[in-house]
């Protein structure tokens, strides 16, 4: 695949990627003006020339992506045989700029359950760039009239209709946010149980009363969680001091305090800060 579709698999998926671009060229050189190459963390897509120059910007691509950076970079290589070089000496005579465009990864957050609450919830985070898995085991929740207004928005959707929304939660991304509120507190509990057994999720936040929390906790506890990994479990959600019991209160309490857990890159922080001093 070329890298504007490696670009778009990796946005989709959720996984950091680095675009690199020969942005000037002085000289003699493998590769023009323009030519581009998209680094990710395993592999990489088109090419910059070959050689120490390529090896070394998909060193420092990974670099970018390991440590969080969302800042472009411009660094510049001589291709001469006296420059000091890791991978090989390339003789071309030139010299080359690169510009290194990190695209760091999108938050993954699942709702399972579209019911009232999961429905304003879907719209509210639709809203923010992110990778939103709307699950239900009911098919006409999910069809496409009723998720109009989920799917206009920034973030990239996808509705999931199983029957089993436990065996889909196993698959989501490690550091995923997961929102359990089906219809059925049987699910939710299922839900629950498969949410602890992975161990590795971002957040966990479950809809109920603080009846039903407690007798999750006891069901939970006799399947042999401690106490320690019971506590992964929001619930209820939400702010506390946003109170209300209207469906629409509840997701924007619910994703208020979710986006005081996203690490969101610092792009997408100005571009939100952008969006709301223009409302002032």
């Amino acid at each position: 695949m070329d890298w504007l579709e490696a670009l778009q698999r990796l946005r989709s998926t959720g996984q950091p990627g680095v675009l690199a671009t020969v942005s000037e060229v002085r000289g003699h050189s493998p590769r023009e003006a323009g030519a581009k190459m998209l680094v990710g963390s395993s592999s990489s897509w088109g090419t910059i020339g070959g050689g120490n120059l390529e090896a070394t910007v998909i060193d420092r691509a990974r670099e970018m992506m390991a440590g969080g950076v969302s800042a472009a970079e411009n660094v510049e290589f001589s291709l001469s045989e006296h420059a000091v070089t890791q991978h090989g000496r390339q003789c071309c005579g030139g010299k080359v700029r690169v510009l290194l465009e990190p695209f760091l990864s999108l938050p993954t957050v699942a709702v399972f359950g579209v019911g009232h609450v999961g429905y304003e919830l879907g719209r509210v985070l639709s809203r923010l760039p992110m990778n939103l898995y709307l699950v239900d085991s009911r098919a006409e929740q999910l069809l496409p009239e009723r998720l109009a207004d989920v799917t206009s928005g920034v973030a990239t959707v996808h509705p999931v209709h199983t029957p089993v929304p436990d065996s889909f939660l196993g698959e989501l991304p490690a550091g995923a946010h997961a929102f359990i509120m089906s219809h059925d507190h049987s699910e939710d509990f299922l839900l629950c149980d498969a949410a602890l057994r992975r161990g590795d999720l971002g957040s966990v936040g479950l809809i109920g009363s603080k009846a039903k929390w407690s007798r999750f906790r006891q069901k939970l506890a006799a399947e042999g969680y401690a106490e320690a990994e019971i506590g992964r479990i929001q619930c209820p959600i939400g702010l506390p001091d946003v109170t209300g019991k209207a469906p629409a209160v509840i997701a924007v309490s619910a994703a208020a305090d979710l986006l005081r857990r996203l690490s969101l890159p610092a792009t997408i922080q100005t571009t939100l800060m952008k969006r709301n001093d223009s409302h002032d």
